[in-house]
């Protein structure tokens, strides 16, 4: 009797767990429910991009920007008062290697968004259920950005996260541009990425870092695949509780019809092949005070409202520019995930990743070279950074490389 007790009282508990489990993931999903709901804005137009996407074209007015509280009764700024000057046409390539192609996106073969509409990436419901909670969903992990001078640096990447990166500190920066080439770096676990971006810096590396981040990224767990897509993203408190990548929280405000945020960057570079790259721009308004983003030379996307920030309501402290990937290290080993093109700076144009002309924006709201240039990395032997000058490619650098080799176990 006492072993059929036994089992009776394992079967109870076991089933118990299992009805447990199944009510946990029925409320994930219902919660996933509600929240694409509030992603996913009503669509004038919808178009399904080849990569599998599908773009909505959704009224200006009603982007995701204005569910914030303090958005309830905004005008949209149709345009900045004021572009930086001397911004630089950024189309001449000079000897380094053939003219640069255009880059457009992926859903642009399919269409495009008609006027007074912005086109947004459409969340499903197996993004969300891929993030570790519905609420984690289109967010960094706290801790993702380095300081690259400070004592505490963490050599072991004990947050996971890597760096190859060009900086600039000390000074008042108003902005920044680069211009990127664009590869398809290798993902080896599905919750690592690798991007190249510009970060616009302010505060401390502590709880209440400001930061505003663009530039290219692949991301399995965000998107679902491997392709390379054009991010933006924004925190006001260190990654903790405000900010997300692209528009999937309230706080950017697009004005754009023709760039998805979040959407597959179409050509991209190929080694010894093909170079193609995209020029951003970052940079302040003196009259708002928004922070505006600027894609390739014509395509003025909208900006980050200047109450969502403490310490970028006046300027940034630092600028990074560069690369970062996250190293999970399964199994005691160094990722393989690559970063830039996979392979090392030192092999230059046509096979490493760079960024050229890049320049930091002023308080006359003048473009500059920057000054005083440092440059960073936790373990050159996994990732490097290179940086150099030269006529029609001003201050550049190139970086990355390919993770695990025998010099980086």
């Amino acid at each position: 009797m006492g072993a059929l007790k036994l089992l009776l009282l394992l079967v109870v508990s076991l089933s118990v767990a299992a009805a447990g489990k199944s009510s946990h993931h029925r409320l994930r999903r219902f919660e996933a429910q509600l929240h694409l709901k509030k992603l996913n804005k009503p669509a004038v137009k919808s178009i399904k991009s080849p990569d599998g996407d599908i773009i909505d074209c959704v009224h200006m007015a009603h982007q995701p920007a204005f569910d914030h509280p303090l958005l309830k009764n905004h005008t949209i700024q149709m345009r900045p008062n004021f572009h930086p000057e001397g911004v630089l046409s950024g189309n001449k390539m000079s000897s380094k290697g053939s003219e640069p192609k255009p880059i457009t996106q992926s859903w642009h073969l399919k269409g495009r968004c008609p006027e007074g509409t912005i086109p947004i990436r459409r969340t499903t419901k197996r993004d969300i259920l891929r993030a570790n909670s519905v609420k984690s969903y289109g967010k960094k992990k706290p801790q993702a950005t380095v300081r690259p001078t400070s004592i505490d640096i963490d050599l072991n990447g004990q947050t996971g996260h890597q760096h190859a990166i060009t900086y600039v500190e000390g000074g008042q920066y108003y902005g920044a541009k680069a211009t990127i080439n664009v590869w398809s770096p290798k993902i080896q676990h599905p919750n690592e990425f690798s991007l190249s971006q510009i970060w616009i810096l302010g505060g401390t590396f502590g709880e209440d870092l400001n930061s505003i981040e663009a530039g290219w990224q692949v991301s399995p767990d965000l998107y679902g695949d491997n392709n390379t897509r054009f991010f933006t993203y924004w925190t006001s408190d260190a990654y903790q509780a405000t900010g997300c990548y692209n528009l999937l929280c309230s706080g950017f405000v697009q004005i754009n019809n023709e760039i998805a945020l979040g959407a597959s960057i179409y050509p991209i570079s190929s080694y010894r092949g093909s170079q193609y790259d995209i020029s951003l721009l970052i940079w302040k308004d003196p009259k708002e005070g928004n922070w505006w983003m600027q894609f390739g030379n014509s395509y003025v996307l909208g900006y980050w409202p200047a109450f969502l920030f403490s310490y970028l309501t006046d300027c940034a402290s630092m600028v990074e520019w560069g690369g970062e990937v996250v190293n999970s290290e399964s199994g005691g080993q160094h990722t393989s995930t690559q970063m830039g093109s996979g392979h090392f700076p030192g092999e230059g144009f046509g096979k490493a990743g760079y960024f050229r002309n890049i320049q930091v924006v002023d308080g006359s709201n003048n473009l500059r070279q920057p000054e005083d240039i440092g440059t960073f990395t936790e373990q050159p032997s996994c990732y490097d950074v290179q940086n150099g000058k030269s006529g029609d490619w001003g201050n550049y650098f190139f970086y990355g490389g390919p993770g695990r080799n025998p010099n980086c176990p």
